[in-house]
């Protein structure tokens, strides 16, 4: 039998690389998982009243980012006026009452979504005071 000079050599590559892994004992393998444990720390929820008070918020800067863009929109369409572009000045304003309409229907949106939630949250918590149960979680 002829023994090719590659096939040996791939033999003792193997070899070597898999006999040092004998000698390891479990003691020598630091895992993650074994040292310590994974802790994961869940959301904290907001109160019923802080969650009010964001809902509030929201709602308020949507109002005020909507009057921004009222405000550009209709200085803008004056500036068209003034300047004798009467299509570029309708233009603009229409655009700043979108923006006006967008923005605040957008905030009193999400902060009536966050107005409910703390309401919903605090009847749940007059609830179990009256009822005289305790909190579950």
């Amino acid at each position: 039998m002829k023994c090719n000079l590659g096939s040996v050599l791939i033999l003792v590559f193997v070899a070597g690389l898999t006999l040092p892994s004998y000698g390891r004992t479990s003691a020598d393998d630091p895992s993650p998982q074994s040292e310590q444990a994974v802790v994961k720390k869940g959301k904290k929820q907001k109160g019923p009243g802080k969650e009010i008070a964001q809902g509030g918020k929201d709602v308020g800067k949507g109002a005020a980012k909507g009057s921004k863009d009222l405000a550009v929109g209709t200085g803008k369409s004056a500036g068209d006026l003034v300047t004798g572009h009467p299509v570029d000045a309708a233009g603009s304003l229409g655009k700043g009452a979108a923006g006006f309409g967008k923005n605040a229907g957008v905030g009193a949106a999400k902060g009536g979504v966050k107005i409910g939630k703390g309401v919903g949250g605090e009847s749940k918590k007059l609830g179990r005071k009256v009822v005289g149960k305790k909190k579950t979680q």
